[in-house]
């Protein structure tokens, strides 16, 4: 028996319960088809094509030469930690101390050590809906029930103090700016409303900026401009083109960083040795212009086709995708999602992936593609729309 359990409780079958709760991710299983197609447009899945800087490579490649595949300290080279901690003064004018810094494997290492930090029964994770999938699913992993706060076009997509302040027993709330799947930035007076609040009732504000860089016509600012509590994951998947490297980092109250090491130590021991040495290369800034202006160029192109056909409740601000409204043509996004690709050869992401608050009703596209291929996959859409 487990201590603190009945007789009849059965630690493998109450496994099975939370297994069973964790939705699969329904773009990988588009993606996997659409694979299988050799004209596909991949408009798909949220992974840059742009390719990481040329000293990426080149650090990569020497790290191999000389024999740089040793375990790092579970937290993460010294070096990149401190490359991390001045990137944050350069960007935002903030002073960390590299200690608070984690290097992790990707941020998802990162989330599943944060939730892992923070779960309890008792307590709520508080999440928007729609928003990322994993979080919900890291959530109910650990055994953690997530509370959803429903956003649309009339909250500006996001979650504000107000609707938070009357819950009780919130552990953590999670923020994404700019937002997956909308794109949105949150404005700085609700993200100040929001820290403020958690400082007042002592749960965690967790603040996911992996989309920081590819800001488009606004300034992001990070949580910790905001508060020192405040809990942030960044990584060089998206703006740093590394996808594949599996390298992210964490920002934690300073309580918080013995803790996240013993479970780092345990579950991954280190994040990969020769991508920690690559990502030190990684802050290119004229490379990361590049990247930046690159996708802004496909926002701008895309979002003014996509207007013209779909209802976009918000243009976005950055990250790489657009959320587009296809009630006038389907309340299926699913069946949508397949037809599109069956018909035309074109991969989309159908908004249930995203929760329950009428994401039937929407698709995510992401502009990941070089505009050619987005002017082929527009012209397919349009043709696959005419007989809706």
């Amino acid at each position: 028996m487990v201590q603190g359990k009945p007789e009849s409780y059965d630690h493998g079958y109450e496994m099975k319960k939370l297994i069973k709760k964790i939705s699969p991710f329904m773009v990988m299983d588009i993606l996997a088809r659409a694979r299988t197609m050799k004209n596909a447009i991949h408009m798909e899945v949220g992974e840059p094509d742009l390719e990481p800087s040329e000293k990426v490579k080149e650090a990569f490649k020497k790290a191999i030469r000389d024999n740089k595949f040793h375990y790092t300290p579970a937290t993460g080279l010294t070096e990149l930690r401190e490359k991390i901690a001045d990137y944050y003064m350069i960007k935002y004018n903030v002073s960390i101390s590299p200690e608070r810094i984690i290097v992790t494997p990707g941020t998802s290492g990162a989330f599943m050590v944060v939730f892992s930090l923070l779960a309890d029964r008792d307590k709520k994770i508080v999440l928007s809906d729609p928003s990322y999938p994993c979080y919900k699913n890291f959530a109910y992993f650990l055994d953690t029930e997530p509370e959803f706060i429903p956003v649309d076009r009339h909250t500006n997509y996001e979650i504000s103090a107000e609707t938070v302040r009357e819950m009780n027993n919130i552990g953590s709330l999670v923020v994404s700016s700019p937002s997956n799947p909308v794109g949105n930035l949150y404005n700085d007076k609700t993200i100040e409303g929001l820290i403020s609040l958690a400082d007042q009732k002592g749960f965690y504000f967790i603040s996911d900026e992996i989309y920081h860089g590819l800001v488009y016509d606004k300034k992001e600012r990070t949580a910790l401009e905001f508060s020192d509590r405040a809990i942030v994951i960044n990584g060089f998947s998206k703006y740093f083109c590394m996808p594949g490297f599996r390298v992210g980092w964490m920002i934690l109250p300073e309580e918080l960083v013995r803790q996240a090491e013993i479970i780092i130590q345990n579950i991954f021991i280190a994040a990969n040795t020769p991508a920690q040495h690559a990502a030190l290369a990684a802050f290119d800034l004229n490379h990361l212009a590049y990247v930046r202006n690159t996708f802004r160029e496909r926002r701008d192109f895309l979002y003014n086709e996509l207007k013209e056909i779909f209802i976009i409740d918000a243009a976005p601000d950055g990250a790489f995708y657009i959320w587009a409204d296809i009630s006038t043509y389907s309340k299926d996004s699913m069946e949508f999602c397949r037809r599109l690709l069956d018909e035309k050869a074109v991969a989309i992401t159908p908004g249930i992936d995203f929760g329950s608050n009428h994401t039937n009703h929407y698709v995510r596209l992401a502009y990941t593609q070089e505009i050619a291929k987005l002017t082929a996959g527009i012209k397919r859409l349009k043709e696959f729309l005419a007989h809706a």
